[in-house]
């Protein structure tokens, strides 16, 4: 008997296996979104998507945080027939249409409303305990930036003014104890949460509820936004998702998303910054725009604005014709060389 033949006989854990067998390492789902570069933001691909374990995403009020949350979750349900999404939700301020919208049938979320974290630790522990690594669940928590302890609770009803400091302590403990389980069953896991302004002469955005999210979280998301306007009316915004942790994206990594009040997150929208960064599309004037065909350098096919590049006619030959694709793979995912300086996108993104 080889030595490791000997270590898996005396071990414990039935799944313990090789690395190279293990089904935790080799049978990782990743489904994709409908949206390029929602993908490249989850996965550093726009093949890849949402992958077991914990995303976070965190912002400000109006951020659209459910919004890229439910995007995803649609596409995990759409991916798989008999998928469930258990939805805890501590807000009450996502209305049935909204899950509609986002091509969610609703008879396939089970609505767990929560009052404070040891409910939403409890409940959770519970339903993942007895979830089964074959079963497709996706669990969505709005939010946990919301979300009181029972402690602050009970101080509230017997009339206590005192500092709540059990928190985020609570918090840390249902995500050290949630996390295994995520990855062992295959599990994804999107939660809401917001930030706060750190106090000082150069402050940045902290993602509320203490260390905890951050030690516990594959993907931590801070998203910005500014507005986009036809004159002087506002048509939609301009989102940066910061990547301010992952396992698959370089950090501190800005990836460009649009999102209008008529269609909502544009499905194309990010790539056109990209692509003029690393010259697979030029900027003959102002407001218009053209594709390079990357063997001879000759700019190609006719001019055409913003709007007009905002759909699958401009960017399948593209993705057909050049390596795009790779130079996505390299400008943002861990592992890769980049050709080009991050900040040089996101000064396109501003210009």
């Amino acid at each position: 008997m080889s030595i490791m033949d000997k270590l898996k006989k005396n071990s414990k854990i039935k799944e313990t296996a090789t690395l190279a067998t293990s089904k935790f390492f080799t049978e990782k789902d990743m489904v994709p979104t409908d949206v390029p570069m929602v993908n490249v933001a989850l996965s550093g691909s726009v093949d890849g998507g949402v992958s077991p374990g914990l995303t976070v995403l965190a912002g400000p009020s109006k951020h659209f945080k459910t919004s890229f949350a439910l995007l995803m979750a649609g596409a995990y349900l759409n991916a798989k027939p008999d998928a469930v999404m258990l939805f805890y939700d501590s807000e009450f301020g996502s209305p049935q249409s909204y899950f509609t919208q986002f091509g969610i049938d609703t008879n396939r979320v089970l609505h767990t409303p929560i009052a404070n974290v040891e409910e939403l630790k409890f409940d959770m522990i519970s339903q993942l305990e007895n979830l089964d690594r074959s079963d497709d669940v996706i669990i969505v928590i709005d939010s946990i930036g919301n979300l009181a302890s029972k402690k602050e609770l009970e101080d509230a009803l017997a009339e206590k003014g005192v500092a709540d400091m059990s928190r985020a302590k609570a918090l840390k403990g249902l995500f050290r104890m949630s996390t295994p389980y995520l990855a062992m069953k295959n599990i994804p896991m999107l939660a809401i949460n917001h930030t706060y302004k750190e106090i000082g002469l150069f402050p940045k955005d902290i993602v509320s509820g203490g260390t905890g999210i951050y030690y516990s979280a594959d993907n931590i998301w801070i998203i910005g936004r500014r507005q986009e306007k036809q004159g002087t009316e506002i048509v939609g915004y301009d989102f940066v998702i910061n990547v301010e942790k992952s396992r698959y994206v370089k950090e501190k990594s800005k990836i460009p998303i649009g999102v209008s009040w008529e269609g909502g997150v544009q499905k194309y929208s990010g790539l056109l910054d990209v692509a003029l960064a690393g010259g697979y599309v030029v900027k003959p004037s102002n407001g218009w725009y053209q594709k390079v065909d990357t063997t001879t350098g000759e700019v190609i096919g006719n001019k055409v604005r913003t709007k007009a590049t905002l759909n699958a006619e401009f960017w399948e030959p593209v993705f057909e014709t050049t390596n795009f694709a790779e130079f996505l793979k390299k400008t943002y995912m861990i592992g890769y060389s980049s050709e080009i300086d991050a900040e040089r996108i996101m000064e396109l993104v501003e210009a």
